[in-house]
């Protein structure tokens, strides 16, 4: 009998591994599965709140910001007179300085057709200052818009132009549809 002991509790302790390696096992394979299958968030400023308060430029611990001036070329009138590239109440056309509202000239207006421009920005040289933003929301029909560029930005946990930002407008929306632009909410 002592014998019957000594072999049942071999097996207890074998049986009492086997099943606890098996549980830890099973729940590793949960886990992973639970952290793949999970969302990544990213940081976005959505275009309907925002007030162009210029604060992206200045509160992003990325210098120059990872807030950059975008143009949603779906609803840009390609005007002559754009809003967001030349100061309000510019009577002469010309492309001087004094007459852009861009400080650092990131808005490359470009000729296509009369009376059509194409306005491209050039990412490296804004600054996130969203001059341009207001200027065509204000006047025009509010194609230029703030985007948080993922390849510059850091993905901070708590990100520092979210936290002060007067309108709510930044927030975390998921990876896989990092970008709000004005034209997808229009179309839906």
């Amino acid at each position: 009998m002592a014998d019957d002991k000594k072999l049942n509790r071999r097996d207890f302790i074998q049986n009492s591994m086997r099943t606890t390696l098996g549980i830890a096992v099973v729940g590793l394979g949960g886990l992973s599965m639970l952290r793949s299958k999970g969302e990544n968030w990213v940081w976005q400023i959505d275009p309907f709140k925002c007030t162009w308060c210029g604060r992206c430029a200045t509160s992003c611990v990325m210098t120059p910001s990872a807030v950059k001036c975008v143009n949603a070329y779906d609803l840009c009138g390609y005007c002559d007179l754009c809003t967001g590239y030349f100061k309000n109440g510019v009577k002469d056309l010309n492309t001087g300085a004094e007459n852009l509202v861009c400080p650092t000239s990131a808005i490359v207006r470009k000729f296509i057709e009369e009376p059509y421009f194409q306005f491209d920005i050039v990412e490296k040289l804004c600054i996130g200052c969203g001059k341009c933003v207001k200027g065509c929301t204000q006047f025009g029909n509010g194609s230029f818009i703030l985007q948080i560029r993922h390849d510059r930005c850091k993905n901070c946990n708590e990100c520092a132009i979210a936290r002060m930002c007067p309108s709510d407008a930044i927030k975390r929306v998921p990876a896989n549809t990092p970008y709000m632009i004005k034209s997808d909410f229009i179309r839906k």
